[in-house]
């Protein structure tokens, strides 16, 4: 299954854990906050302004990595 950017981001970690590591490296580090269980990974991204094709890729090579 790849990782889509409207996946929420609690679902990928929970699924695939190594991509947390993706997620703080791209400067998302709230994986902890409330908006983690309710925001896709696109929403996360435009709020953080990173680029969510890049960090899409980069999320789908950890995962099938896993």
């Amino acid at each position: 299954m790849a990782i889509t950017k409207d996946m929420s981001i609690m679902e990928v970690v929970q699924k695939y854990p190594d991509t947390a590591e993706v997620f703080m490296n791209a400067g998302m580090g709230c994986l902890g906050c409330a908006a983690a269980h309710f925001e896709n990974i696109e929403q996360g991204a435009a709020v953080h302004d990173i680029d969510i094709d890049a960090l899409i890729d980069d999320l789908n090579k950890v995962a099938s990595a896993s």
